[in-house]
This record gives C-alpha cells, sequence and structure tokens, in this order.
C-alpha cells in the first residue's frame, strides 16, 4: 500500500467518524518517519486533493488542519485556488467558512449509520 493510499484509508475513518486530524497525527499514524515528515504528508493530501477533485468527490484532505489553529495550513486554500474550488484569502472569516463547507460535503458522504435491529447502513 502506497503512502496516498494509506492516508486516504486513514482519512475515510476520519471522515466516518465526523473528526479532523492534524498534519503530524496523520503522518505518524501513516507511518511516515522524518526527516520531511509533514512535507511528505502534505504532498500526499495535495495529491488526494487531486484525485478527488478530478472524481468530483468531496476533498478528504479538508479534514487535515494545523495544530496551531485547528483548520487546514493556508497551502490548503492554494491548492483549492489551482483546482478552481476557492478564490478568497488564506485566513480569516472567508476561509474558515469555506472550509467548513468541505468539511460539510466530507461528513455527509462518509456519514453512515447502522440500524442495529435491521442490520442495515444508510446514509
Amino acid at each position: 500500500m502506497t503512502v496516498k493510499d494509506r492516508i486516504r484509508s486513514i482519512l475515510e475513518e476520519v471522515a466516518r467518524k465526523g473528526d479532523v486530524v492534524t498534519y503530524q497525527a496523520l503522518a505518524t499514524s501513516a507511518g511516515i518517519n522524518p526527516p520531511h515528515s509533514i512535507h511528505k504528508t502534505t504532498t500526499a493530501v495535495e495529491d488526494l486533493i487531486a484525485e478527488d477533485h478530478r472524481a468530483g468527490a468531496p476533498l478528504l484532505g479538508a479534514l487535515v488542519v494545523s495544530r496551531t489553529n485547528g483548520i487546514p495550513a493556508p497551502g490548503f486554500f492554494g491548492c483549492l485556488t489551482t483546482h478552481g474550488r476557492y478564490f478568497g484569502p488564506d485566513v480569516g472569516p472567508e476561509a474558515q467558512a469555506h472550509w467548513q463547507r468541505e468539511c460539510d460535503a466530507v461528513y455527509k458522504a462518509y456519514k453512515l449509520t447502522v440500524t442495529p435491529s435491521e442490520g442495515t447502513v444508510s446514509s
């Protein structure tokens, strides 16, 4: 399994839980070791964003956040601009609102509920 595949798998689980993950925690969970573990992680996340964008899928990469402020690093917003998904500032209320919309789309796509009495899965 490639690093990108491991990261996708981890982010899918994070999405199903309705959660976010820091770049460092993602790097650790994916087994990406220093040196440059955050850079390697960021590169893989940006590749996933590009893949998801091309597929018309919600961006799993939106769930990766900075430990300092709880939202993605400014590079995330630059990546969105590259793909024509966002044209605002990298920080501030507009960036935070757009990021929240991206997260909501991911959670909606990955959130499954199980009805115990029926044993069925629904969205």
